[in-house]
């Protein structure tokens, strides 16, 4: 597994390139976001560890245009960063990171947090098309549509809609979501659910589908086209 380390400071890249590689990771690093791009572009890594705080281009600004960019839309992203508020963690989801570890960290949480991440990201590649409600989701070729018109989401959004969409009419909590989405044992915490509910939602809302994700108050989420 190839992973992409974009990280400024030269002895957290150290040591985290040491842990890495001892667990077995292959690691290229890059120290701001113009290298990290340059690294992307010679080979596309299974994994970027990305911090916020970068020279010149922030890490969320990199993020953004990384899954903006079809080439790397589907790329896992964790944000490291010294930046704990709840208010920056949201706003690290909501570009796009699929999982956000706040500085200092323990190189066995980061591993762990790293496997979990590809775990979800591997979670649902079988072959097969659901669709419901006017949606079209292609587990093969990755891609939702609405009346022949594509839809883009990030992967985590995926993986949510394939997984309402595999489960309609019924009620899911966050916890449960985070179950069966995210996976047993995850760090993610509640109001990721959240987050990501409503970039599903915006992706959905281009002929009103995002009506078909409902808020179920004091229980969770559920997907039901009885509208």
């Amino acid at each position: 597994m190839n992973i992409l380390l974009v990280e400024d400071e030269p002895a957290i890249r150290e040591m985290v390139c040491m842990a890495l590689e001892r667990a077995g990771f292959r690691i290229n690093v890059a120290a701001d976001a113009e290298e990290a791009e340059r690294r992307v572009a010679d080979a596309l890594p299974d994994l970027i560890l990305l911090d916020w705080m970068l020279p010149t281009v922030s890490g969320i600004e990199l993020a953004r245009r990384l899954r903006r960019d079809e080439y790397t839309r589907e790329v896992p992203i964790i944000m490291l960063t010294a930046r704990s508020e709840e208010d920056d963690r949201i706003r690290g989801l909501e570009v796009g990171a699929d999982d956000y570890i706040t500085k200092p960290f323990s190189t066995r949480e980061l591993i762990a947090r790293i496997k979990a991440v590809m775990r979800r990201t591997q979670a649902h590649g079988d072959d097969g098309l659901i669709e419901l409600g006017g949606i079209r989701l292609d587990t093969a070729s990755h891609r939702v549509t609405i009346e022949t018109k594509p839809v883009d989401m990030g992967p985590t959004e995926f993986r949510l809609l394939h997984f309402f969409m595999s489960h309609p009419e019924r009620v899911y909590s966050r916890n449960q979501l985070l179950d069966m989405v995210w996976g047993r044992g995850t760090y993610v915490e509640e109001r990721t659910v959240d987050v990501h509910i409503r970039r599903l939602r915006k992706a959905l809302s281009i002929s009103g589908q995002d009506r078909y994700i409902q808020t179920v108050r004091g229980t969770g989420y559920r997907f039901s086209t009885q509208v």
